[in-house]
């Protein structure tokens, strides 16, 4: 019921068009969301939303999406990937992902991740990662944290109203690394 077209007009497809950061990272247009649209605050309708991402952009196709949604729940309910400051990153690894994909979602009136400060999310960062390579998931969960653990970087994602303000602020970070 939630699809990412509906709940991310900002991001229409644009097949091919991903943006590499110094992440190492292939981030699509379609995974930027700066104004999501869904106002539930259900961490489960935000995770499916940045999994659409992946599915319109062409990067995995529905049933991997599934499979992924399954191993990022069950990886929330181990232990939050809320990290504090208004911040998590849900991830998880498959098999029949061979690049590391990333999708970024902010939401302006927060979500329920339920993290260890009971504060709400703001900015979700969704990483997978190909099943056989855990130190290139390790390294871009260390490169992730190391950009959204600066509190200038999450000032201005969290005042991005357009994809063109996330891809700028990406490409801003980029270059000062």
């Amino acid at each position: 019921p939630y699809s990412h077209q509906r709940c991310c007009p900002t991001a229409a497809p644009r097949p091919g068009q991903n943006l590499e950061s110094t992440l190492g990272l292939s981030i699509a247009r379609q995974g930027l969301c700066p104004n999501h649209h869904i106002t539930t605050k259900r961490l489960s309708n935000h995770i499916i939303e940045l999994l659409d991402a992946f599915v319109s952009s062409g990067q995995i196709d529905a049933a991997v999406r599934d499979t992924c949604y399954d191993l990022i729940r069950k990886r929330e309910q181990r232990g939050s990937t809320a990290f504090g400051h208004g911040v998590a990153v849900p991830h998880a690894k498959h098999s029949s992902i061979d690049t590391r994909l990333a999708a970024i979602g902010i939401s302006h009136t927060g979500v329920e991740f339920n993290a260890l400060n009971k504060e709400p999310v703001f900015i979700i960062f969704l990483l997978l990662s190909p099943e056989d390579r855990p130190e290139e998931h390790l390294d871009a969960m260390e490169a992730i944290f190391g950009q959204l653990s600066q509190q200038t970087f999450r000032s201005f994602l969290r005042q991005a109203t357009s994809v063109e303000d996330v891809v700028t602020l990406l490409k801003e970070s980029d270059a000062q690394a």
